[in-house]
């Protein structure tokens, strides 16, 4: 009867043993198949954050292009309202500057040939800026 409780005993441990290594086996399956789909998961998040990223590449670009030419016109017009401008200042100073020097020969002309109006003139013109400042000086105090 020993022989048999042996032998069951050792049918009993190759049983256990098998079992043990079948769940071994199939722990091990689990785990690079759970390994396994957490790699294609990773990959396939990096897939569409490369996707994602591109199409947002591609969206600036877009932008980009349509944006460009704006830019450029509005650079362009600013370039001529600016040469405008310097042209119209330019053309306004001159006109001054012409009016100005008429001005000046007709004030000579009128005082070479009315001296002495000229004379009376420039002195009630002196005396009203005199009176002016002195007035001005006194509100002050």
């Amino acid at each position: 009867m020993n022989m048999n409780n042996n032998a069951d005993t050792q049918k009993a441990a190759d049983a256990t043993k098998n079992l043990v290594n079948n769940a071994a086996d199939s722990a091990k399956e689990g785990v690079n198949s759970a390994a396994e789909t957490a790699k294609e998961g990773v990959n396939a998040t990096r897939k569409a954050a490369t996707e994602a990223a591109d199409k947002v590449q591609e969206g600036l670009e877009s932008a980009q292009k349509q944006v460009a030419p704006v830019i450029d016109d509005l650079a362009a017009r600013a370039q001529e309202l600016a040469s405008r401008s310097i042209h119209f200042c330019a053309d306004t100073s001159e006109r001054a500057r012409q009016q100005l020097q008429c001005a000046a020969e007709a004030t000579n002309r009128y005082v070479v040939e009315q001296p002495a109006k000229s004379l009376v003139m420039a002195a009630a013109a002196g005396a009203a800026i005199a009176t002016a400042f002195m007035w001005g000086s006194r509100s002050r105090r």
